[in-house]
């Protein structure tokens, strides 16, 4: 049986660092102990800032983005193309796509995927928003990227998404799926190379 050799404040500290993505029990201790030695650096600073974080941070009630205030900061800038309206599962998508900066247009957050199994149906999603958002008579929306996972799921839910946008004139367009920039033929899997395939172009 294992001893606590650290007071609660210490475990607590551990027991929810533990619940961020990608820290087990062991990383977690780890990333308190650094927390605890640098506390002037880094905990005090942290503590404020998360501090912070929760009293102003929030949902944009037009994208589901998340930001200080609402508009966010990406619907309410009049450089967007608001004719595009790229449609993603998760707000790490959406800061994935800015990162990398490969489109101008605005975004829609679904928070998820359709998926039975896990009792997530469409409106747990942020489904009736998009069509609301597409469908209105004002709506300046011409095109919708779905940007979903390559999954079951995701491509569950973008076929759910264009029955859903029937009858409104909007273009949907998806994703291509095929061999990332770099990748080397015999790496991929089977899924990924017929998805190439298919989705080949003229040079």
């Amino acid at each position: 049986m294992s001893k606590t050799v650290t007071g609660p404040e210490i475990e607590r500290l551990i027991q929810l660092l533990a619940k961020l993505p990608g820290l087990g029990p062991r990383s977690a201790r780890r990333a308190a102990l650094h927390l605890i030695k640098k506390k002037d650096q880094l905990l005090a600073p942290l503590t404020r800032a998360m501090g912070e974080a929760l009293e102003k941070v929030q949902l944009c009630d037009i994208c589901g983005n998340v930001d200080t205030s609402s508009p966010c900061t990406i619907c309410s800038d009049p450089r967007r193309d608001k004719s595009i309206i790229v449609v993603v599962e998760d707000v790490a998508d959406l800061w994935a796509l800015e990162r990398a900066a490969v489109i101008n247009g605005s975004y829609h957050v679904l928070g998820g995927v359709l998926s039975p199994l896990d009792g997530i149906g469409p409106e747990d999603l942020a489904i009736s928003s998009l069509v609301g958002r597409v469908g209105n008579a004002n709506s300046p929306v011409k095109e919708i990227i779905i940007a979903v996972n390559a999954t079951v799921e995701g491509q569950t839910t973008a076929h759910y998404i264009t029955d859903q946008l029937e009858g409104i004139e909007v273009k949907i367009t998806r994703l291509a799926h095929g061999v990332p920039v770099g990748g080397e033929l015999d790496y991929l899997d089977e899924g990924t190379l017929v998805a190439a395939i298919k989705s080949r172009s003229g040079f």
